[in-house]
């Protein structure tokens, strides 16, 4: 049995990206169809890297079909509707599913429907970065005991980080050159170092800046054969890497990581849906509570990405609370 919406015709606000620099909230019919859930939007977040090059117009022409989100509007480079992190109620669809708190892969919207098997229940707009921490995790192939370094404090390093440190044994440590990153760490459970005094000879290093010098502190501090894993997508621009030196004599490996393909190790057993219920339920741990920044409300995004994204704020996720109806 299906609990229709109480009106026909139903307008929704997003936020849409319109020209380098500059969003804006759009009016939109909402055009629910019959086998769908129409959701009242709660919370949402920034993906603070992925969106700081959609915002300054930087995914590369290459990138532009790969990079479509789920139930994203328009198309790149602008205008375009875009985000993937969304917590909301479900107001109208099987009565099983109305008034169930779900999450769901959606740019910044108010309202809006999905196909009625498409959204799994959650409370965290982490969702989306632990599945890509998730899906590193994999690839990287920690084991217990090992020495871990994060490269890079954002979201997803910070995600990493905390995976591997309930490794038993490990020892992790997040490296980041921003100072307050520590307290992140510590309320995380990880160790904590500037790139300069990182220390060396790790098992495996994750890099996760976004950044040439990063990458270069990544391969610096890996031991001998170690794994690099690259977590960082830079966009448009060419990056250096430190292949020179001692990188070949010391063997080091220098792996990549997306979350686009469950990784190899775990493919034929796992598919999208089944990773993402599992970063689902590791998003129970109150101390991810540390990644996530005050809200703000969804009326005053546009005004406020630019100093969101800027590379200073010094915000991990964005909280997005949107207005109660």
């Amino acid at each position: 049995m299906r609990r229709v919406a109480s009106e026909r015709g139903q307008v929704a606000q997003a936020l849409w990206y319109v020209e380098p620099g500059r969003a804006e909230i759009r009016r939109e019919a909402l055009g629910a169809a019959a086998n769908s859930v129409v959701v009242r939007a709660l919370h949402g977040a920034l993906s603070r890297g992925t969106e700081r090059l959609v915002f300054g117009g930087r995914v590369p022409s290459s990138e532009f079909e790969r990079m479509r989100a789920p139930h994203m509007g328009g198309s790149f480079p602008f205008p375009v509707k875009y985000g993937y992190s969304t917590v909301g109620r479900v107001e109208a669809g099987p009565e099983g599913l109305v008034g169930r708190i779900v999450f769901a892969l959606h740019p910044h919207q108010d309202l809006f429907a999905l196909p009625a098997d498409a959204v799994p229940p959650s409370r965290a707009v982490l969702a989306a970065n632990m599945e890509t921490a998730l899906n590193a995790v994999w690839d990287g192939f920690p084991q217990a005991a090992d020495r871990i370094a994060v490269v890079g404090a954002g979201v997803v390093g910070a995600l990493v980080a905390w995976l591997c440190g309930k490794l038993p044994g490990a020892q992790v440590t997040l490296i980041d050159v921003v100072a307050a990153r520590a307290e992140t760490a510590k309320r995380l459970g990880v160790g904590f170092a500037a790139p300069d005094s990182a220390p060396r000879d790790h098992d495996l290093v994750v890099h996760a800046s976004g950044t040439a010098a990063g990458l270069a502190t990544a391969l610096a501090i890996a031991g001998d054969e170690a794994t690099v894993l690259e977590l960082s997508w830079y966009g448009a621009g060419d990056v250096a890497a430190a292949l020179g030196g001692a990188f070949h004599s010391r063997r080091l490996r220098l792996v990549c990581s997306q979350v686009g393909r469950v990784a190899p190790s775990h493919r034929p057993r796992w598919t999208t849906q089944r990773r993402l219920a599992s970063a689902i339920a590791l998003l129970a741990d109150d101390a991810l509570d540390a990644l996530i920044a005050p809200p703000v409300a969804f009326g005053e995004l546009p005004g406020k990405l630019a100093t969101i994204l800027a590379p200073d704020s010094g915000i991990l996720c964005q909280l997005i609370d949107y207005p109660a109806v």
